[in-house]
């Protein structure tokens, strides 16, 4: 791992979090043209961009894993209903610790490590000081439900979407970071109806592709996709749960502030078919930068800038923007030699 774990930073509150030079360099920018559309926009899930990128593993586990962890705690001891599976998705829980466990162990082994003896397992994580031993596809041999357990020591959320009827169902998952949605409301709801809200796509047709190129990925032919939005406060939790702690964030930037207080926000969605259960893994892998860390890179910074001076107003306002979007634009034109 080249950006080792450091110390907790926290995500709300005072919010000390912070990237280090190394990690704004590996940070998953997401425009790769100077507008932006929604697109399903799907590629191989193969590593990219060389060592340390941030597509380096099918995993990224980067600086931020203790204070992601931390945060995770937090949010699952004030709400423990944010990690949720319906009794049928048993075997698809399974599925998911062994597809992580497998991955941590193999690409991070100085950190984690696991040795397995038929239905034996036993597994360390070196970091949260873990080490337990049970067997594989019995729950009552673990400490906590399988999704729980493995769901805490992992970064990023994980959706579990449950294949039937020639659809996608989102009947269990971990999700304490997500960006302005709700794994309670959504819980049972299929492909189109939890992506329901998006504006432009659906007139576009381009669910309609999205699922039939879903339903149809094989086992170890795993893909990703980047999503994003803009977020006031290095804030992981934006859920509707707790919109009364953060949406009055928006009304906070002004001209002076935009530089701080807006961050990129920028998910790796990555979904994988799980072996036993034929169930999608669907794990959403978010990462924050500050405008005035993104400007560093002038390439970032102009491109960012046409971005969103380009945005459509639809997208504007379900992202959620429309209260400081100009302001982020004004902030960004500074960077931009054509502005």
């Amino acid at each position: 791992m080249r950006v080792a774990p450091k110390d907790i930073q926290s995500f709300r509150d005072d919010f000390t979090y912070s990237n280090s030079a190394e990690a704004i360099e590996r940070f998953p920018f997401p425009f790769a043209e100077d507008e932006y559309r929604y697109s399903v926009n799907m590629e191989p899930h193969l590593p990219k961009g060389g060592e340390g990128s941030a597509f380096e593993k099918f995993l990224d586990i980067d600086e931020h894993y203790l204070s992601e962890m931390a945060e995770r705690q937090k949010v699952l001891n004030d709400m423990p209903q944010r990690c949720l599976a319906m009794p049928h998705m048993d075997l698809a829980c399974w599925d998911m610790v062994e597809r992580i466990m497998l991955s941590l162990s193999a690409d991070y082994p100085d950190y984690f490590s696991l040795t397995r003896e038929g239905d034996l397992w036993s597994w360390e994580n070196k970091l949260l000081n873990i080490k337990d031993q049970f067997t594989f596809g019995d729950s009552s041999s673990l400490p906590m439900p399988p999704l729980d357990y493995i769901g805490r020591q992992v970064q990023g959320d994980f959706a579990l979407l449950d294949q039937r009827e020639g659809d996608l169902f989102l009947d269990a998952g971990i999700i304490t970071c997500p960006a302005d949605w709700s794994l309670a409301f959504d819980a049972g709801m299929s492909f189109k109806e939890w992506h329901g809200p998006v504006p432009m796509a659906h007139s576009e047709g381009i669910f309609e592709r999205a699922l039939k190129y879903l339903i149809a990925i094989p086992v170890g032919k795993p893909v990703r996709r980047l999503n994003w939005t803009l977020t006031v406060n290095a804030r992981m939790d934006t859920s509707p749960e707790k919109y009364h702690e953060w949406g009055h964030e928006r009304a906070s930037v002004t001209p002076e502030n935009v530089g701080e207080k807006v961050y990129l926000r920028v998910e790796v969605q990555v979904l994988d078919r799980m072996p036993r259960s034929n169930a999608m893994m669907f794990s959403i892998r978010t990462y924050l930068l500050s405008l005035e860390d993104l400007v560093t890179n002038k390439e970032w910074a102009v491109r960012m800038h046409r971005a969103m001076k380009t945005l459509p107003e639809p997208l504007i306002n379900y992202k959620g923007l429309t209260r400081f979007h100009g302001t982020v634009v004004d902030y960004l034109s500074q960077f931009d030699p054509l502005n």
